[in-house]
């Protein structure tokens, strides 16, 4: 990575960045604060513009959503940006006022939806309210003439006319009224109380004695004009809401150009925040930056191109960016090490090794010819056919790596989905077959359909365990190996020799010690010997760092308790064994369970659909089960070796656009 400053004319400005962010070369440096002689230029008030414009767009097309929604696919999700040509994007900012319009008239229609919906609400509640005053020929707000009180509510308990005259009497008895019940249930009571104006303060006395209440919505109409007058206001928001939601439909066709305008926008608020933190003169603007290496040439040329500018390049420090560069294998690897952490300066970057190990293992762990086949075919197919942007096909190629060794190891194991060639076979034919011959059991003279033999994870469980462990040994003794090289670059001898070399070599002499229990004693001797030695050296070194002679001893001895976490990681992966048995023994039950009704027609169609749903289910699990523990081995026994992280992933000033991108080859 180099660091880059480039110092241009102020009228090159727009042409200079818009090339910048096009061919997304350099990740600029925002600097808190201008140096002795420039200043910043204030582009806030246009951001807010564009990030209003953006939270319009995206609001516009949620409500199309909501009222007209896309047809999309199940796979959609897998298609890529957009493709479009550089030129385009003057049409699209040409096009942006008459967007940006149409989706203020979005939003406007979808609020006054929101308010019809709440008017539609209190009208209803108002509704309710007069239901129980139907029968009532005054208004509700009235409260007398000039010689008559009139009290018009509700009472929180069921009368009769007669209970109801008797309570007011009890409350008063020189209380002179007369009452009319509208409407009664239990626990409520609508009521008009008739008194003379002399006496409104008794019977507003005993009234509010026996919980006498005013309606909450008094209206100066008579219920039933106001309730139809509601009802008619409510058939009218009802037809104001459909033309509303009509129009908003009928800008569907829009939903494209919403989309291309959104990112034009996001992409011009993004080169305006890139201006807010440029040091400016007079004349001139500075850029400064980072590159890789690779691009210092491509970058300088594409300057003098378009502006009348100098570049200079320089040693980037310890704070540099990181940008990962592999091959074709490793590249779709990328994902799982920086969904980790990305590499800081010092660090081995480990996506080769990682890419090797997680093909190996998650294909050991999946373990199914068949379904190692499918996958291959299904993330081809999409990438042939969806044309995913770069982070979604390094995906699908990462899952089609990991079909190329699902199969290997299917066919080691002798599974191809679980048996269904051997169970089908004793369907159609009721003779018995196996897949092939275990080889621990080469003598079987069961007729097998796989010619060669093969590793059986029911019947050689406890090869398949050596096998993992073995393999796991490989993984780590891979790990500490690249400690060892990072102690080295560090010119750390001491900690790459005694700190890693010893460790290495001691778990190098157990290995060799338990190759010599299963083939010859010299190995078992040779091991020990090893083991010895280097545990030897480690009590003699570890403890370099304590004081005294007791304490570099006391050290040193202590340093062996380590082996225990070592025995702990290489357990570890006796899920290779696990997660492999799983997803043969699930195939294997499904198929059994699909053969079960024979050879007749409901049999035939009870095999079908049990044979699909069955491995489906046994792909959607085994296959989420073996990404996940294939991750958990790479980030936990290996990386724990050696992986410090803690680096900042180079992004550079791009079209960080979400729907179109432009066109590769321009």
């Amino acid at each position: 990575m180099k660091t880059v400053r480039i110092i241009a004319l102020r009228q090159d400005r727009k042409r200079l960045l818009e090339h910048l962010q096009d061919s997304a070369l350099v990740q600029i440096d925002a600097a808190e604060k201008s140096r002795k002689g420039f200043r910043r230029v204030n582009m806030t008030s246009q951001m807010q513009v564009f990030e209003r414009n953006v939270d319009l767009t995206q609001q516009a097309l949620k409500i199309l959503d909501n009222a007209k929604p896309e047809k999309a696919g199940m796979l959609a999700s897998f298609r890529g940006r957009r493709e479009i040509d550089p030129d385009e994007l003057g049409v699209i900012a040409s096009n942006a006022k008459t967007v940006i319009e149409a989706c203020t008239r979005i939003t406007e229609l979808d609020r006054r939806c929101a308010d019809n919906s709440a008017e539609q609400v209190r009208i209803k509640t108002m509704l309710a309210q007069l239901e129980s005053w139907q029968q009532l020929d005054i208004p509700l707000n009235t409260t007398g003439t000039r010689s008559t009180a009139v009290f018009i509510g509700s009472l929180p308990d069921q009368y009769t006319e007669q209970r109801l005259k008797e309570a007011l009497a009890a409350e008063n008895p020189k209380l002179e009224f007369e009452t009319e019940l509208q409407y009664t249930r239990p626990g409520l009571t609508n009521v008009v109380v008739f008194a003379p104006q002399s006496q409104r303060q008794m019977a507003e006395e005993a009234l509010r004695a026996l919980g006498f209440a005013r309606p909450m919505s008094p209206t100066h109409k008579i219920p039933k004009e106001k309730a139809e007058r509601l009802r008619q206001q409510s058939r009218r928001l009802t037809e104001e809401t459909k033309q509303a939601q009509e129009e908003i439909a009928s800008f569907a066709d829009m939903r494209d150009q919403i989309k291309v305008t959104q990112d034009y926008f996001r992409v011009r608020c993004d080169k305006y925040n890139v201006i807010n933190h440029l040091d400016h003169s007079k004349h001139v603007f500075v850029i400064e930056g980072y590159v890789p290496e690779e691009d210092c040439e491509r970058l300088e040329a594409l300057c003098n191109r378009v502006a009348t500018c100098a570049v200079e390049f320089g040693e980037a420090g310890d704070d540099a960016p990181v940008k990962l560069k592999n091959n074709k294998f490793a590249e779709p690897a990328q994902g799982i090490l920086t969904m980790y952490a990305s590499p800081c300066r010092e660090d081995v970057d480990p996506t080769p090794l990682l890419a090797f190990f997680f093909y190996f293992f998650f294909g050991m762990m999946f373990s199914d010819a068949g379904y190692g086949v499918l996958m291959v075919l299904a993330t081809g197919l999409m990438i042939k056919l969806f044309k995913p942007d770069k982070k979604m096909r390094n995906n699908l190629k990462l899952f089609r790596y990991c079909g190329v060794s699902t199969t290997l190891w299917g066919l080691v194991f002798g599974s191809i989905f679980g048996d269904a060639p051997a169970a089908l076979y004793k369907l159609f034919t009721g003779t018995e077959v196996v897949m092939a011959h275990s080889i621990s059991n080469m003598a079987d003279p069961t007729p097998a359909i796989l010619p060669w033999p093969i590793i059986d994870p029911q019947k050689d469980a406890l090869t398949l365990m050596i096998i993992s462990i073995a393999f796991g040994l490989v993984h780590i003794l891979v790990g500490m190996g690249c400690k060892f090289v990072v102690c080295f670059r560090q010119k750390d001898y001491a900690g790459a020799f005694f700190d890693t070399g010893l460790w290495m070599l001691m778990l190098v002499g157990f290995g060799v010690l338990a190759a010599g229990m299963v083939l010859t004693p010299v190995l078992m001797t040779v091991g020990a010997v090893i083991a010895i030695a280097c545990a030897a050296g480690l009590i003699l070194t570890q403890g370099r760092s304590k004081k005294g002679f007791f304490g570099k001893l006391i050290g040193g001895v202590a340093s062996l308790y380590g082996i225990t976490s070592y025995i702990s990681d290489l357990l570890s992966y006796s899920r290779l064994l696990a997660l492999g048995l799983t997803t043969g023994v699930m195939a294997q039950v499904f198929n059994m369970l699909a053969t079960m009704l024979g050879t007749t027609i409901p049999g035939f169609v009870f095999m079908i659909v049990i044979f699909i749903l069955g491995h489906l289910i046994n792909i959607g699990l085994n296959a989420l089960g073996a990404y996940v523990h294939t991750m958990r081995l790479q980030y936990v026994e290996m990386f724990s070796k050696f992986y410090e992280g803690g680096g900042k992933e180079f992004q550079p000033f791009s079209l960080n656009s979400k729907y179109i991108k432009i066109q590769e080859d321009k």
